[in-house]
């Protein structure tokens, strides 16, 4: 059995399901190796047991690093019934199952892996950083944390190991979370007439965001802006008229289109009965195709995925949202082991194949960054 997949399964059978997240369990695993590799590792809490890592690897000379970054926490295991142990990171022939396979304890594992056999050859001309998120699923609350702190160095280039089958991307979308509420006044439920119904008024103003669409040119890697109400609530009990209802909104941005905007134009749809609450306002990522480093790491990947890269980009966000604008803005790739269409789905798996390569191919491309 290979380092990472090792590695893969001994992460999956750490559960780190968020919420609540207990991140530091992970933390402590990954850490602790990182640790014994050389690297100088500072923890950075999001909250109690929920802990980010910032690891470094510095090199002889003043040049930037390379990031390698991955989260910690994965999503709840869902209603449906699992037909296999979702702790337990069962294989079956090419795939590794369990919550977490694709998003991405597989990933943190190659970036891992590949991180611990960079050092095992010495200090090069660049470094490393690591950095290992607490709270992705939930709006990037580990990385925007980092990104306020001050904590994160200097960097050239940033490597997101989430899943894209090993595919390097070069663009993703942001994303805008907004709470939707209204307010009316409570009754009797056997006297409605003498409150006023939030979830009606609400109700109302949802039934205008079905088909709306966004403005604008699509992004050429990207395609167009979408927008989707995830969560309706309202209400205390069923026997009085509720007072307040939200809505939760999730719309995903493309270069041109900004919080503010958003805000704006689903104000305008929805009416000044609804006000809006921005959660999470997070930037869409997109790097020049033609960058160099872009073009190497192109030329790494090409003969493990047998295909030469093309300019590609991702429905989804990522951390690099909020690490990326933090470091300066330097040339972005999201390129890990896991399938995209297994995150979030009951009995989640990865390829075991697919984690080598990802292994080997950020191997690589570290080393390459590093000149060792």
């Amino acid at each position: 059995m290979s380092a990472v997949l090792e590695l893969s399964r001994e992460l999956l059978r750490t559960e780190t399901i968020n919420p609540p997240g207990s991140e530091s369990r992970a933390a402590d695993l990954v850490g602790g190796r990182l640790e014994t590799a050389g690297f100088a590792v500072e923890r950075q809490p999001l909250a109690p047991g929920r802990d980010s890592l910032v690891a470094r690897w510095v090199g002889r000379r003043t040049a930037p690093s390379l990031c390698l970054t991955a989260h910690l926490d994965t999503v709840p295991l869902g209603e449906a019934e699992w037909t296999r142990e979702p702790l337990a990171g069962e294989i079956e022939g090419d795939r590794l199952y369990g919550r977490g396979a694709s998003d991405m304890k597989g990933g943190l594992a190659a970036i891992v892996t590949a991180a611990e056999r960079v050092a095992a050859l010495g200090r090069g001309d660049a470094g490393l950083e690591l950095v290992l998120c607490a709270g992705e699923e939930t709006g990037c609350e580990g990385a925007r944390r980092l990104a306020d702190s001050g904590v994160l160095g200097e960097v050239g280039a940033v490597l997101v190991a989430e899943p894209t089958s090993n595919y390097p991307c070069v663009a993703h979308k942001g994303v805008v979370w907004l709470d939707a509420s209204t307010s009316g006044s409570s009754a009797h439920g056997s006297m409605p007439h003498l409150g006023d119904n939030a979830v009606h008024k609400l109700a109302r103003a949802l039934v205008a965001l079905e088909g709306f669409r966004f403005d604008g040119p699509k992004h050429e890697l990207l395609g167009s802006p979408t927008l989707s109400v995830g969560t309706v609530a309202g209400g205390v009990n069923i026997n009085s008229v509720p007072d307040r209802a939200v809505a939760g909104i999730d719309v995903r941005t493309v270069p041109g289109l900004d919080g503010d905007e958003v805000e704006e134009r689903l104000g305008e749809l929805l009416g000044p009965e609804v006000r809006l609450a921005r959660r999470v306002d997070l930037s869409p990522i997109s790097t020049d195709p033609g960058d160099d480093w872009v073009q190497q790491v192109f030329d790494v990947m090409e003969p493990l995925i047998g295909q030469r890269p093309q300019p590609r980009g991702l429905a989804y966000f990522t951390d690099a949202a909020a690490l990326t604008p933090a470091y300066g803005a330097p040339p972005t790739i999201i390129c890990g082991p896991g399938d995209a269409d297994q995150a979030h789905q009951t009995d989640e798996s990865c390829s075991v194949e697919l984690l080598d390569a990802a292994t080997e191919g950020t191997f690589e491309i570290a080393r390459r960054w590093c000149g060792l």
